[in-house]
C-alpha cells in the first residue's frame, strides 16, 4: 500500500502557512509557533488512527508539510473512540481533555474543510463512534432496524 504523499500530487485548496494560520485564528492560540505545535500533534494522532484508502487520499487533500505529518507515524493496532483520541491526545501532550479536545476541534476542523464532504463522510464511517464531534459535524445514528414480527 503507498501511504506517503506522492509527488504529483493535486494542488490543495491551502498551503501550510494557511492552514497554519486558520487553526490559530480557530483556536485563539497567540502565535502561530504554537499553532504549529498543535497541528502537528493532532495531525500525528489522527495519522495513528486512519488507516487504507481514506489515509492516503486525506494525505493528497493536505498541504504537503501536513501530509507528511499525518502520515509519519504507522497505524495503531486499536482505533480508539473519538473521546479515547481525546484522552490519548491529553495523555502525550500533557494538557486537560478539555485543551485536547479544543485542539483537536481546532485542527479537525481545517481538515474537515480541506477533505471534502465526500472524503470526510468516508473517513467518519471507518472511524469509531465519536469522531465526527471532533470535525465538527453531527455525530448521526442510524435508527434501530425493525424486525420482521
Amino acid at each position: 500500500m503507498y501511504d506517503q504523499p506522492r509527488p504529483d500530487r493535486p494542488t490543495t485548496a491551502m498551503t501550510f502557512d494557511q492552514m497554519l494560520e486558520r487553526v490559530r485564528y480557530e483556536g485563539a492560540y497567540p502565535t502561530r509557533e504554537r499553532a504549529e505545535e498543535v497541528v502537528r500533534t493532532v495531525l500525528t494522532a489522527l495519522g495513528r488512527q486512519i488507516v487504507g484508502d481514506e489515509r492516503v487520499d486525506l494525505a493528497h487533500r493536505l498541504p504537503t508539510d501536513a501530509a507528511l505529518v499525518l502520515t509519519a507515524p504507522g497505524p495503531d493496532s486499536e482505533q480508539l473512540t473519538g473521546w479515547g483520541f481525546v484522552k490519548d491526545l491529553a495523555t502525550r501532550t500533557g494538557g486537560t481533555p478539555a485543551t485536547a479536545r479544543w485542539d483537536a476541534g481546532a485542527v479537525l476542523a481545517a481538515v474537515a474543510s480541506l477533505a471534502g464532504p465526500d472524503l470526510l463522510a468516508r473517513i467518519l464511517r471507518r472511524l469509531p463512534d465519536g469522531y465526527a464531534l471532533l470535525f465538527g459535524q453531527a455525530q448521526l445514528r442510524q435508527p434501530p432496524s425493525r424486525l420482521a414480527a
